[in-house]
């Protein structure tokens, strides 16, 4: 385990958590090097013999650090973005393993990714096949294409994070597919080279995973069966981890209905974890500024917030949350609400928690924090950016320091007419 009490402390690897707090502040996100290797390689094993490409969703945490990791383990990336592309590209992502998805691709952005010579572009939807014609013919390319297509699965997952049914924006529905396929087959700088599916993100049963996977090998079966045969299946990612009492499915079950899905069909396969790599990597470090005893409810206010980790209120999520400072044997619990500072009902991280006593001062972290924390927090009540840090045994590096008030206030500017 990356995270464990040793002599009373919790530690990041050989790191207390109680020196990170106290040479970088709190909050801070911290990073075990040792986790995220350890689930890539998971991957690479439970994937045995089917040698895939591994990409990971630059979405669930952006940082060059977290990426350049999985890229010296030689991870791909799934990217949504121009940022996302050029996060990629500096952290040291081979461009021949990075794949662009996302439903709103712009022109600059898919002749940024042409010019870099990406894997492939997941397209969504057939005005989208026709924009990518257009950019590749005007630049003198051939873009190699996905077809992300809908399967109208249920991932039985947060509304929010389902991305297979009919009703959300993403991919081509399937009963569409085979034409948008043709056309694909027929325009100027198009090569239709695979196909995709993505159905949401923390899954806990396989079952959703297998459907999707069976129509989509059906499709890829009868597209090669009129035409030039496809080279890759993209099955996307999606499958959960451990935040209270999941049972997500296990990767070697995960890939036995993969190697189901691909039998006879001699493609290479495509994956795009994100959660799934790095949520229980990290954890997000955090003090108590004090605890307020009211009529209803107790509350411990600490100093990271919403504006840190949107997850709790966004999703409704619950996240694992315990002291620094391991609990004596035996402590008495209580219930109390995990808030921050902001100046909103909605700023928690936790409601009627179970909690050993905390006081002011006290640290606490707030578990499988890695993915979807930095990567989606903001600066609202002005608050800066959290500290980044990442721990490698008991070397610690700061992989992205807290932000400056000042700095962040200077990169403002008045209007011309406020100026005098």
């Amino acid at each position: 385990m990356s995270f464990t009490y040793r002599a009373g402390v919790l530690h990041a690897e050989d790191v207390p958590l109680s020196e990170i707090a106290a040479r970088f502040g709190t909050p801070t996100y911290v990073y075990s090097t040792a986790a995220l290797r350890q689930r890539f390689r998971a991957y690479v094993e439970a994937f045995a013999g089917l040698d895939p490409t591994i990409c990971y969703a630059l979405k669930a945490n952006s940082n060059q650090a977290v990426i350049a990791t999985f890229a010296r383990e030689g991870a791909g990336a799934d990217i949504v973005s121009l940022g996302e592309l050029k996060r990629a590209l500096a952290a040291g992502v081979p461009a021949g393993k990075i794949v662009f998805a996302g439903v709103g691709k712009t022109a600059e952005e898919m002749r940024a990714a042409l010019a870099a010579g990406i894997l492939q572009f997941n397209v969504e939807s057939e005005p989208e096949l026709r924009m990518l014609s257009e950019v590749a013919v005007a630049m003198g390319r051939v873009a190699p294409v996905a077809l992300r297509v809908n399967p109208d699965v249920d991932a039985k997952t947060h509304a929010k994070i389902t991305t297979g049914k009919a009703e959300n924006k993403f991919g081509i529905d399937m009963d569409q597919a085979p034409a948008v396929a043709a056309l694909a087959r027929g325009l100027p700088g198009i090569a239709l080279e695979a196909l995709s599916v993505h159905i949401g993100s923390q899954l806990t049963a396989i079952e959703p995973f297998r459907e999707a996977f069976a129509r989509l090998g059906a499709l890829a079966r009868a597209l090669n069966a009129t035409g030039p045969r496809l080279k890759r299946l993209d099955f996307g990612g999606g499958v959960g981890v451990v935040y209270r009492d999941e049972t997500p499915p296990d990767l070697a079950g995960y890939a036995a209905a993969i190697r189901d899905t691909v039998a006879g069909l001699d493609v290479g396969i495509v994956l795009e974890p994100g959660r799934n790599l790095v949520a229980e990597a990290g954890v997000l470090l955090a003090r108590v500024i004090r605890v307020k005893e009211g009529t209803a409810k107790r509350f411990a206010i600490i100093d990271a917030a919403m504006n840190d980790l949107i997850r709790p209120t966004l999703y409704e999520a619950w996240m694992p949350i315990r002291p620094v400072a391991e609990p004596r044997a035996g402590a008495n619990e209580a219930l109390m609400d995990v808030v921050g500072p902001i100046c909103e009902t909605g700023d928690y991280l936790a409601k009627d928690r179970s909690l050993p006593p905390l006081d002011a001062g006290d640290l606490i972290v707030v578990g499988a924090a890695g993915a979807y924390g930095a990567a989606m927090s903001s600066t609202y009540n002005t608050r800066p950016l959290a500290a980044e840090i990442m721990v490698n045994g008991s070397e610690v590096a700061v992989i992205r320091p807290r932000q400056d008030i000042d700095a962040l206030i200077a990169g403002e500017s008045l209007a011309p007419w406020l100026k005098h």
